[in-house]
């Protein structure tokens, strides 16, 4: 039988609130492409719509509503400078998980 330590749990630690807006964020990266939408704009202080595209080889539509799901969950802002848009991470810290992910898929 396993000695168990006294120990909290992540729910004591963070609390509920703040774990099921993790969740979310997680959830809302969690496609192969919005992690290289991700990425891309960790690498580059912002990109235009075009830029993403071409850098991605995305179609406008999809790349549009990944981009819209990010922003609309807190990954990701944009800012309009004429017809152009341009989008940055919102929070940088999440491109912690992004790179973890990246070291993890080394051992699958």
């Amino acid at each position: 039988m396993m000695n168990v330590m006294s120990t909290t749990t992540l729910d004591e630690r963070v609390g509920t609130d703040k774990l099921n807006k993790v969740s979310e964020l997680l959830r809302a990266a969690a496609h192969p492409q919005r992690l290289a939408i991700l990425d891309a704009l960790g690498h580059h202080a912002r990109l235009c719509n075009s830029e993403l595209q071409e850098l991605l080889d995305l179609e406008q539509a999809i790349l549009s509503q990944h981009l819209t799901l990010m922003r609309d969950k807190g990954l990701l802002d944009c800012e309009k400078e004429g017809k152009y848009t341009f989008w940055h991470l919102k929070r940088p810290e999440f491109l912690k998980i992004v790179h973890c992910l990246e070291n993890c898929c080394d051992t699958l």
